[in-house]
C-alpha cells in the first residue's frame, strides 16, 4: 500500500528521480560535445560541470537525511495516525493490549466508561495506562447518549467520570468521546473537554472476525486518520496489534489523539 510524503519509499523515489535527472544532464552535455565541435578544454569543462552537478545533488540528499536525523530521525516525517479505544477498561483484555502496545513502542488513546473504572482492580489498569504514556479520555459514566438527557444529567455523566480518572492519574481530563458520536456543544464550556470523533470505524464490536477488522482498517486508513476500536473484545485487541504491525511496516507513526488534533 503506497502512501504520501512521509513514506520512506516515496522519499527514495524522489532521490532516485533527482539522480536520474543529474545523469540525464551528463548525457546531454556529452552528446552535445559529440554533435557540435568544441575545443578539448571546453568538452572537459562541460563534463566536469555535469559531474559537479551530480555531486551537488547527492550532497543535498545527504544533508537532507542528516537534518532528518537531527530532528528525530526519518520517522519524524512519517504520516501520523491515532489508535483510539472505547468502552474500557476491561479486566480481561485491556492489560493484554497494553502489553502489546508497550512491546511495539506505541501510545494509544483510551476513552473510559466511569462505571467500568470502578469494577474490581480496573483503577490499577487506568494508572498503568497513564504511567505508560497513553492518553486517557472520558466516555461518560454509563455509556449513554447524552443528547437524550437533560443538561444536568448529561453534565453528571461527564463530570463523574472525569473525577474518577483524575483521582487516579492526578491529571485533568481534557478530551472525551461522546457515545454514538452525539454531542451537546453547549456542554463544552461547562465541562471543559474537547469532543473527539473518528474517521475509520471497522465496526469491530459487531464481529469476532479478526481478519475482517484488520482488512477494513489497513485498506481505508490514510494520514491523520483516527481509528475507532474497543478494548473490551478479544478479537479487537488481536486485530489492533496486527494493524500496528502492518501499518508500521508501511511507514506510519502512531500518536495519541491530542497530538493528531493539535498537529
Amino acid at each position: 500500500m503506497e502512501k504520501n510524503g512521509g513514506n520512506k519509499r516515496g522519499t527514495n523515489r524522489v532521490s532516485a528521480k533527482r539522480r536520474m535527472q543529474a545523469l540525464g544532464l551528463v548525457y546531454i552535455l556529452l552528446l552535445t560535445g559529440i554533435a557540435v565541435p568544441k575545443a578539448e578544454g571546453a568538452e572537459k569543462g562541460g563534463a566536469a560541470c555535469a559531474a559537479e552537478s551530480l555531486d551537488v545533488t547527492e550532497k543535498a540528499e545527504d544533508q537532507k537525511t542528516e537534518r532528518k536525523k537531527a530532528e528525530g530521525g526519518e520517522n519524524a516525517e512519517a504520516p501520523c495516525i491515532a489508535l483510539t479505544f472505547d468502552d474500557g477498561p476491561s479486566t480481561a483484555y485491556t492489560p493484554v493490549l497494553l502489553d502489546g502496545l508497550k512491546e511495539r513502542g506505541v501510545h494509544a488513546t483510551f476513552f473510559l466508561i466511569g462505571k467500568n473504572i470502578e469494577q474490581g482492580d480496573n483503577a490499577d489498569i487506568v494508572k498503568r495506562m497513564y504511567e505508560e504514556g497513553h492518553l486517557i479520555g472520558n466516555h461518560t459514566y454509563s455509556h449513554v447518549e447524552i443528547t437524550k438527557l437533560d443538561d444536568e444529567s448529561a453534565y453528571k455523566e461527564i463530570s463523574r467520570t472525569n473525577e474518577l480518572i483524575e483521582g487516579i492519574t492526578g491529571a485533568r481530563v481534557e478530551f472525551m468521546r461522546p457515545p454514538f458520536g452525539s454531542w451537546q456543544k453547549e456542554l463544552e464550556a461547562r465541562v471543559q473537554v474537547i469532543p473527539v470523533m473518528w474517521t475509520v470505524d471497522p465496526l469491530d464490536w459487531a464481529t469476532e472476525n479478526v481478519d475482517e477488522i484488520v482488512n477494513k482498517v489497513v485498506t481505508e486508513v490514510e494520514e491523520n486518520d483516527m481509528i475507532l476500536l474497543h478494548d473490551c473484545y478479544d478479537s479487537s485487541v488481536k486485530a489492533a496489534l496486527r494493524i500496528i504491525d502492518l501499518l508500521q511496516a508501511e511507514g506510519y507513526r502512531f500518536v495519541t489523539a491530542d497530538e493528531l488534533i493539535t498537529g
